[in-house]
């Protein structure tokens, strides 16, 4: 599976997506949608999005109990979306639900991976706020290998843990990783970050990108940009 970048389409509504979306003519990223948009434009936006002709990320991090997930994961099937998340620390057990939930009638089903620890969360922040008190990397290979444990594809973590994620799991475990940034660029709320370039020399499969690319002047220009830096 290539390498490729995924464009975090985090906007309010069904209006500024579909006009971010019309500026790429020609085009068709793969986009993720995450809980502002979906909350805000329900479920059709996805289904017109993929009318266009893009690949989605369908990024909603489900946890709860195993039957609720598996549950909510065979509605989310029904959207044909390519990719789909929850969080690993729901357990092994809920992420095995999730997967059977997810297989759609014919035998098909998109990605499933699992979050380890979101790149907002430092060692200071698990240890404090989650009582998590080993080390960060540690946390999240144990998260990533309890993942692959539950049949799932791979994990979402950050940029820096995706060598040492395939190594420990496998070269065909999927690192999907936000905190990406252009060397040049603001790092914003994320703490674990890197460069398209540094991402790829580290061993990430898919980068998820978002105000690097939508709220640059360009973001025609600053997609390409990280398209050249990772995928070629």
């Amino acid at each position: 599976m290539g390498k490729d970048v995924i464009i975090a389409c985090d906007f309010a509504s069904k209006e500024e997506v579909l006009s971010f979306l019309d500026k790429f003519q020609g085009k068709k990223p793969y986009v993720k949608i995450g809980m502002e948009l979906f909350y805000a434009a329900g479920p059709e936006i996805v289904r017109e999005i993929k009318t266009r002709g893009h690949k989605i990320f369908l990024d909603l991090k489900l946890h709860d109990i195993p039957n609720t997930v598996k549950k909510a994961m065979h509605v989310l099937s029904s959207l044909d979306v390519d990719m789909c998340n929850l969080h690993a620390s729901g357990t092994v057990a809920m992420m095995e639900a999730a997967l059977e939930g997810l297989v759609r009638p014919d035998g098909t089903r998109p990605l499933l991976i699992a979050v380890t620890q979101l790149t907002s969360t430092s060692q200071e922040r698990m240890e404090s706020d989650l009582l998590i008190e080993k080390p960060l990397d540690q946390v999240v290979l144990h998260y990533a290998s309890c993942a692959k444990k539950a049949g799932l594809d791979g994990v979402v973590c950050s940029p820096l843990e995706a060598g040492t994620v395939h190594a420990n799991c496998g070269k065909e475990f999927l690192t999907v990783t936000p905190g990406v940034r252009f060397a040049d660029g603001d790092v914003g709320d994320q703490v674990r970050v890197t460069t398209p370039a540094k991402a790829k020399e580290i061993g990430s499969d898919y980068i998820v990108v978002g105000r690097p690319i939508t709220a640059a002047a360009d973001p025609v220009a600053a997609y390409m940009r990280c398209v050249s830096e990772f995928c070629d």
